[in-house]
């Protein structure tokens, strides 16, 4: 299985360095929430954090956001390998499912991971006070909640055979896990409502663990956050399997 896993992480690499573009306009929307938004947000509201500039608070939501959006999408690769035969000719070879979603899975955490370290590295332009533990510990992170969401878009793209349906529901989950994450504003202080949905926004504690590790401010443990973002992650991934498997 580990050569499955190997294989098909190493195809969707190999893919994704041969498209330059593709790091380059993911890397936009995530720029204009944090220099375009974040400014203009900063100018008007106080930071929540009196020591913290409103950007600077705003920050690992946006690393959170980009995790979201690149390892969401990455599973629309699924729908081209189904569209183009090349899904087919993996499934009568001799190797596990588990394997091509794992695959599928890993590829989909290494890219987002990446894009979120890019966001990461501007992080001094914002004057983010790094330290190395810090940084080693927000990447394991994202390795972490890259895994979940890849996992969560195969779940999702292994039931869909239309492109655009695909797109229309993935901007329609996105964008409320995007808003009720906590990354825009603290989640405390929200009308009961909002609270209970951002208590149930699986991001959340994704970005208030990022939140933790990169400016020591925290609504939940982090031990919490954490397990919140493990079970998750385990949670999905199975079910990402057991819904590839049916899918065949």
């Amino acid at each position: 299985m580990a050569r499955t896993i190997y294989v098909i992480w190493l195809r969707e690499m190999i893919k994704f360095r041969r498209e330059p573009a593709r790091m380059a306009t993911s890397l936009i929307q995530p720029l204009i929430w944090l220099f375009v938004v974040g400014k203009g947000f900063g100018s008007v509201f106080p930071s929540p954090f009196a020591h913290l500039t409103y950007v600077q608070f705003m920050f690992p939501g946006v690393v959170g956001m980009t995790i979201l959006f690149t390892a969401l999408f990455s599973s629309v690769s699924i729908l081209w390998d189904r569209e183009f035969g090349f899904l087919k000719g993996v499934l009568v070879a001799p190797v596990p499912s588990t394997g091509i979603v794992l695959g599928k899975a890993a590829s989909g955490a290494t890219l987002g991971a990446i894009q979120g370290t890019l966001i990461l590295a501007l992080g001094p332009t914002v004057g983010m006070p790094y330290r190395w533990e810090a940084l080693l510990a927000a990447l394991g992170l994202m390795l972490l909640l890259s895994l979940a969401v890849a996992a969560a878009g195969i779940a999702v793209a292994v039931r869909i055979t239309s492109f655009q349906t695909f797109q229309v529901l993935m901007n329609l989950i996105v964008m409320p896990l995007f808003f009720l994450s906590g990354a825009i504003f603290p989640v405390r202080g929200l009308p009961l409502p909002l609270r209970v949905l951002s208590d149930v926004d699986p991001l959340t504690y994704g970005v208030d663990a990022m939140k933790g590790v990169l400016l020591h401010q925290h609504e939940f443990p982090l031990s919490v956050d954490l397990g919140v973002v493990f079970l998750l992650t385990a949670g999905l991934t199975a079910l990402a399997t057991l819904l590839f498997r049916r899918s065949l």
